[in-house]
């Protein structure tokens, strides 16, 4: 599949061209220069072709903070098959914007000259000034108001092999009668997201785990805003990584980093696995607790990374008894220790990913639930309901990732949470639910639907 880059300054729409031609608002833009500061991918479709188009960060020479961003942008600029150099054409052409534009020519690479937010006839003739490039291939368009399009898809398509597949096929996976998500292949399919507050290390734990530099590392907190993806082929497994950004006290969040904060909660939705990264050279705040409770509210899988290890002056054990005494909700979360500048226990860590996956899709049939349920019954009895008897006539997990359990009961909701919260952890004590909630809900025999009459998680 042909790979499309984005290229250009702060400011001059490349997010927006690349929300328009993969047909979402995926990236995030904002009249903010140097919005975007990491590379986006998604999949474009012209007619019967597809093809891969990245978003990259501004190239800003004047930000010492964005010069990690521009040898991102360059280092993909040598991988790609078509690249989009994008201008602003409400301003003269630049002679920065031409020696940029004359170095990515050396790699030989099909090249447009994108020139946008040529909104109206007037500003339209704006193009001809930048027939100082000497570029044959030269576009004046409109995202923001998707004109002048048709030209620049014309010639992108040119350059793009037909593919059977669609996007939706090539995004495309299934859970499978196992519990298991997985693709046509075979290979299982799981979606991680990396969670904490600002400067805590996410994103230098998402490089250690993909092997390079795929999210742009910077002391200034704040430096992630949208949502960073990549993906790595482990043990039969493709793991999604998603870095997200930063998150801060709510008083705190401002501007672009409100849309951060949605694409945040969107990601989670759509994972399987957080993994909350904590900074272990400082003490935990409330801040912490409130990430952890965002991720719990989506019923994820969850490892708890004590990042920074190597300059922590904490003793272990005391960390993780603090850890689990404020933040009881995880007490099925698995806790490790991490230095992802010195990648130190990040093969542990991918190896924790599968097996918190696998527990996380676990399946136990109707029959051993029921002899479990039965026998953690016989060593605690169900508390009657002022006098009268509460009783469970069977279990069934009715799905999984994450686990779901349904009692049926004569009186659903005479059965209190700490007895739920009882049979959870029974349940944990026969079967390996390690960083998965199990979920436990309760309804009458009676009712025809399955309609819930009381729940709890765990």
């Amino acid at each position: 599949m042909k790979k499309i880059l984005i290229i250009g300054k702060p400011n001059v729409g490349k997010s927006s061209l690349f929300n328009l031609l993969c047909k979402k608002r995926d990236a995030i833009t904002s009249d903010l220069a140097g919005t975007t500061r990491d590379i986006k991918k998604g999949l474009i479709q012209i007619d019967d072709k597809v093809a891969t188009i990245v978003d990259t960060g501004g190239i800003d020479e004047t930000n010492s903070m964005f010069c990690s961003v521009k040898q991102n942008a360059l280092n993909s600029a040598k991988t790609a098959d078509i690249i989009l150099y994008i201008v602003d054409g409400r301003l003269r052409a630049q002679e920065d914007d031409r020696d940029l534009f004359y170095k990515l020519q050396l790699l030989d690479i099909p090249m447009a000259l994108v020139i946008n937010k040529l909104d109206n006839d007037k500003l339209k003739e704006n193009e001809w000034d930048f027939s100082s490039f000497g570029v044959d291939n030269m576009f004046g368009v409109s995202v923001v108001h998707n004109k002048y399009m048709i030209e620049l898809k014309k010639w992108i398509y040119n350059f793009l092999c037909t593919d059977k597949l669609s996007i939706d096929e090539t995004n495309h996976f299934s859970l499978g009668s196992d519990g298991k998500i997985s693709s046509d292949d075979g290979q299982l399919k799981i979606k991680v997201g990396i969670i904490g507050r600002v400067n805590v290390g996410k994103s230098s734990i998402l490089n250690a785990l993909v092997g390079s530099n795929r999210s742009v590392v910077s002391e200034i907190a704040g430096t992630t805003i949208d949502p960073v993806d990549e993906s790595i082929v482990y043990q039969n497994s493709t793991i999604t990584f998603v870095d997200t950004a930063g998150i801060r006290r709510r008083g705190k969040i401002g501007g672009i980093e409100k849309y951060a904060l949605m694409r945040t909660n969107y990601m989670l939705d759509d994972a399987n696995v957080a993994i909350l990264v904590l900074d272990s050279s400082e003490e935990f705040v409330d801040l912490d607790e409130k990430i952890a409770g965002i991720a719990s509210k989506f019923e994820l899988g969850m490892i708890i990374v004590f990042n920074k290890w190597d300059k922590t002056k904490y003793d272990f054990e005391k960390t993780k008894n603090s850890f689990r005494t404020r933040f009881r909700f995880l007490e099925f979360a698995p806790i490790m220790t991490l230095s992802a500048t010195e990648s130190r226990n990040i093969e542990k860590l991918k190896l924790k990913i599968l097996q918190v996956f696998e527990n996380f899709t676990r399946r136990i049939s109707t029959s051993q639930m029921n002899n479990i349920i039965l026998e953690a019954q016989r060593r605690h009895a169900l508390p009657s309901d002022n006098g009268k008897i509460v009783k469970i006539y069977y279990a069934t997990q009715f799905q999984s990732a994450p686990p779901k359990i349904s009692l049926i009961s004569n009186r659903p909701n005479s059965i209190h949470f700490t007895y739920k919260r009882y049979l959870i952890n029974f349940l944990r004590e026969k079967f390996d639910f390690e960083g998965s909630p199990i979920i436990i809900k309760t309804r009458n025999r009676n009712k025809e639907d399955d309609e819930q009459q009381g729940t709890s998680k765990n």
